[in-house]
């Protein structure tokens, strides 16, 4: 496996270990409901910033690409610009749609 998976099957076990505790009585909800508040808007922030850093490695590795695909085919230039720049849009719009969850998180 590669490091990437590893590390992602890592997280993924992490957070899945996490679930438990959520397994409260109904009592201790109401105790709990302003510590939950404020985990849920500790991770609204991790999860922005996991989204925001995946979006800059995903744009940082479509521009490379699509700079070596223009300089080995320089015919092709103007299709891989068009298809460069609806990439990097789809990308941004996935960012955009994390922040609009952690605005509607807080």
């Amino acid at each position: 496996m590669s490091k990437s998976r590893m590390a992602f099957f890592a997280v993924v076990g992490v957070l899945m270990t996490a679930a438990p505790t959520l397994a409260q009585a109904i009592q201790a909800a109401a105790d709990n409901a302003s510590t939950e508040e404020k985990y849920g808007k500790i991770a609204a922030a991790f999860g922005f910033a996991i989204a925001a850093a995946a979006g800059a490695i995903g744009q940082s590795r479509i521009a490379a690409s699509a700079v070596e695909g223009a300089a080995r085919n320089p015919g092709a230039a103007g299709r891989i610009q068009i298809m460069m720049i609806i990439g990097l849009a789809l990308i941004e719009s996935l960012v955009l749609f994390a922040l609009v969850i952690v605005f509607a998180k807080v």
